[in-house]
């Protein structure tokens, strides 16, 4: 009886540390902790649910990891200056400012003209409507704007 007690114990502790240990790839947004998650790029606190995003990465061999952003903007922004902005199996999510779902950025619509925690001023749908910029229109419109406005000044650290 000794035995088997200690077989299970052992057994069951190798299958806590297997599972523990596993390589987290799975694809997809993560949940948010609202007014506690930090922007990855500002700082600021993720409390508007219509415009934040987040950039998934999966670096070879690692596990992979998500960075959450306030506003479109910062996202793109900070993934320009990352080794795996070209990947493609880098995810970019964005909130629907409508229906504040999580949807994939690089199919979704932007118009521009909303008021966005940073400024930038992009509001993410899923369907296609009158004036909306596509994904590669959206990031020249982000870069014009950080331009412009140098909204950050240059006071952020990378």
């Amino acid at each position: 009886m000794h035995k088997i007690t200690y077989f299970i114990l052992i057994f069951a502790s190798a299958l806590i540390l297997l599972t523990g240990c596993g390589n987290n790839n799975q694809t997809g947004p993560v949940e948010v902790k609202w007014d506690r998650d930090a922007c990855t790029r500002c700082r600021m606190m993720l409390s508007d649910r219509n415009f934040s995003a987040q950039v998934h990465v999966f670096p070879e061999g690692k596990r992979s990891k998500v960075y959450k952003f306030d506003d479109m903007g910062c996202a793109v922004l900070w993934l320009e200056e990352q080794p795996y902005k070209n990947d493609p199996k880098t995810e970019i999510w964005v909130n629907d400012y409508k229906t504040k779902e999580w949807i994939d950025a690089r199919k979704s619509w932007f118009v521009k003209g909303e008021i966005s925690p940073m400024g930038y001023g992009l509001g993410a749908v899923k369907e296609k409507t009158e004036g909306a910029l596509n994904f590669e229109q959206a990031v020249k419109y982000i870069e014009e704007v950080e331009k412009k406005l140098n909204i950050h000044g240059g006071n952020l650290e990378h």
